[in-house]
């Protein structure tokens, strides 16, 4: 079970915190925002809410780990970038036991490690071609349109470097990417390489629970199944239109208030837990590039998300939190049962200072450290709440994954955003394609040689 207290958010428990009649006076604009929601899913844009439900998806991954164990494959590469990379790392940080690609075969049962590119440095990508072999590597090209000009330009070497060992292309590579359209559709077609699909109503940053995240946990042997459950439960617990009815809901909520009222305006995320430290990663992602926007009536808006990690980040960032601007608020996630722990041995003689933590255990010492946090935020009138889930495992985190991908909705409705587009980014992509020389962009070209140039005289 996934449970969300926001006792510190409130006033009741600190200074300058949320009124109970904020929350009184936010009712009917959540309430808008579910209709809103609903509405945009019943016209079909919504199609990450499917994705729990969607069989044949769950069966193009299946198929395809069938494939790649009869194959023999011990190294899966995952070509993509932002939404395509972030949440396969999520599952297999989460997941998958601690240094999964550096344990012997043996212990990882035979699974694949799973490798992520996620960038087009030539030093990173080099030295991963040179450690795997081909002719036991599966290579998954994700890009939903085809022309992200990263994955694409990974895809040629990759391509390159096959032809070089004499491995067919169709057996080493799975194309993810959208069921009809795009260059990368194209190439199936043509090279008749293997598929999954990207359902069209559905946006990469919302991608991890269709064969995005699903092909790429299914061959490191995660329950799929328990992943999408997990999700469909709590897709299902957020369908009141009342905030004490919907989980997701108060959280975006909570978080919109503290933000337009409260001059919260950056939100972090710090889970204490090493397992969801990636989890992180994908949150802010999903937060910034879907609340980041410019409203119909021009005015920017949009929190700014971060990532943190305790008890790690209490030691870096925590001063900043706990005695900087009174501007963010701090979502803690809890994790009940650890499934495992250690007994921190008694101290005695020049260590007698320590005899303080004998017979605790480390995972109680995580908590205990959370929830010191959490009330010395309170203390110096900062705002946090805490999501308590009960395991580290598939379910519970499909939940979450369900749980923000519902909270980003409802607060791009909030916002009076569109939570679903990304126009912002898209300026740097048109000039890179300029750069690059890509047909039909002679007129951005123009427009980037129109730019100021470096000036000599700010230059240090």
């Amino acid at each position: 079970m996934l449970s969300l207290d926001y006792t510190f958010m409130m006033a009741s428990a600190v200074d300058g915190g949320l009124t109970d009649d904020d929350l009184g006076s936010a009712a009917e604009p959540f309430r808008a925002a579910r209709t809103a929601t609903g509405a945009r899913y019943a016209r079909g844009e919504l199609g990450f809410l499917d994705l729990p439900d969607d069989r044949a998806l769950l069966e193009q991954s299946t198929k395809l780990l069938a494939s790649a164990h009869d194959r023999g494959v011990r190294d899966v590469i995952v070509l993509g970038i932002g939404g395509s990379a972030l949440g396969p790392v999520a599952l297999r940080t989460a997941l998958r036991p601690s240094g999964w690609n550096a344990l012997p075969d043996p212990v990882r049962g035979g699974w694949p490690r799973l490798h992520v590119l996620d960038n087009v440095d030539p030093v990173t990508i080099a030295a991963l071609l040179e450690r795997t072999d081909p002719r036991t590597t599966l290579y998954i090209v994700i890009s939903k349109s085809g022309s992200t000009a990263e994955t694409m330009a990974q895809y040629l070497v990759i391509r390159g470097r096959l032809t070089t060992a004499g491995v067919s292309a169709h057996e080493a590579i799975v194309l993810v990417t959208d069921p009809e359209r795009g260059a990368l559709r194209a190439i199936a077609r043509d090279d008749g390489l293997a598929t999954a699909d990207i359902p069209p109503n559905v946006g990469g940053r919302y991608s991890v629970l269709s064969p995005v995240g699903i092909l790429p946990a299914a061959l490191i042997g995660i329950d799929v199944t328990g992943l999408l459950a997990g999700a469909r439960d709590m897709r299902d617990r957020c369908a009141g239109d009342t905030l004490a009815q919907n989980v997701a809901g108060a959280f975006a909520t909570l978080q919109w208030l503290a933000d337009s009222r409260r001059g919260r305006h950056i939100h972090v995320l710090m889970p204490y837990s090493d397992p969801l430290r990636d989890l992180a990663a994908w949150y802010v992602q999903l937060w910034a590039e879907s609340l980041g926007k410019m409203r119909p009536d021009g005015v920017p808006t949009g929190p700014t998300p971060i990532g943190s990690l305790g008890a790690s980040d209490q030691h870096s960032q925590m001063q900043l939190f706990m005695e900087g601007p009174l501007d963010k608020t701090v979502s803690f996630i809890s994790v009940r049962d650890r499934g495992v722990d250690l007994t921190i041995p008694g101290a005695t003689g020049a260590a007698s200072d320590l005899a303080y933590l004998g017979g605790h255990r480390l995972g109680e010492l995580l908590d205990i450290e959370q929830r010191a946090t959490a009330a010395s935020l309170a203390k110096r009138a900062r705002l946090s709440m805490t999501i308590t889930i009960d395991r580290v495992d598939p379910w519970h985190l499909g939940a979450l994954l369900m749980f923000f991908e519902l909270a980003t909705a409802y607060a791009g409705e909030l916002y009076g955003v569109n939570a679903f587009d990304q126009p912002g980014v898209e300026l740097a992509k048109r000039f890179t394609y300029a750069l690059l020389g890509r047909e039909g962009f002679d007129d951005v070209r123009r427009e980037w040689d129109a730019l100021p140039r470096s000036d000599p005289r700010y230059v240090a």
